[in-house]
């Protein structure tokens, strides 16, 4: 197995969790992995990244140069790193703050409504975790309820709120429910 992904977004949308979740889960599953961020000069507001490698070996280098998943939040995002996806791989765009143009040639790209999904359940902060259950649906790296309990394990060390991990976990099944429509047809 062989999974490079680069996760984007303004500092603040929780892709660096969302980054360090899916290393996390995946270490767990006995793979290797590495996780690199990037901030830029700010932290909330500012642009953030990070690169992802799982696999079944040992993994070279942390940083990706083609990526077979790139999962973008915000438009400087999208502009900047959907020239590193590779021919194949899948794209998972936040539609509700990006313009789709010029979709590259060969690769997939799921538009996912994240942040109005979140926004309709009651917390735009929730959009990282839509886009994880779309994330894990598209790459099939857990069963749905060991992802749960995964990101309850990792929020619950900073939230202790119980409406706050059925949030994500809600999140998490719409971003699964939508990308499994979006893939079926």
């Amino acid at each position: 197995m062989l999974e490079r992904a680069i996760l984007a977004g303004f500092g603040g949308q929780g892709l660096m969790f969302m980054g360090k979740l899916v290393a996390k889960m995946m270490m767990d599953e006995g793979l290797y992995v590495t996780y690199y961020p990037s901030y830029g000069p700010e932290v909330r507001g500012g642009t953030a990244n990070c690169h992802v490698v799982v696999s079944s070996e040992e993994v070279g280098s942390p940083t990706v140069e083609e990526a077979d998943t790139v999962v973008v939040m915000n438009q400087p995002s999208y502009d900047k790193f959907m020239p590193y996806l590779a021919p194949g791989g899948v794209a998972l765009v936040n539609s509700s703050l990006i313009r789709i143009e010029n979709p590259p040639a060969g690769r997939t790209v799921l538009a996912i409504p994240a942040t109005e999904m979140a926004t309709e359940m009651g917390d735009v902060r929730a959009a990282n975790m839509v886009m994880m259950g779309a994330y894990n649906a598209v790459r099939k790296f857990v069963p749905f309820e060991t992802l749960v309990e995964r990101m309850t394990g990792e929020f619950g060390a900073k939230s202790k709120s119980s409406a706050v991990l059925e949030l994500n976990a809600k999140a998490i099944q719409a971003g699964r429910e939508f990308a499994q429509r979006s893939l079926a047809g």
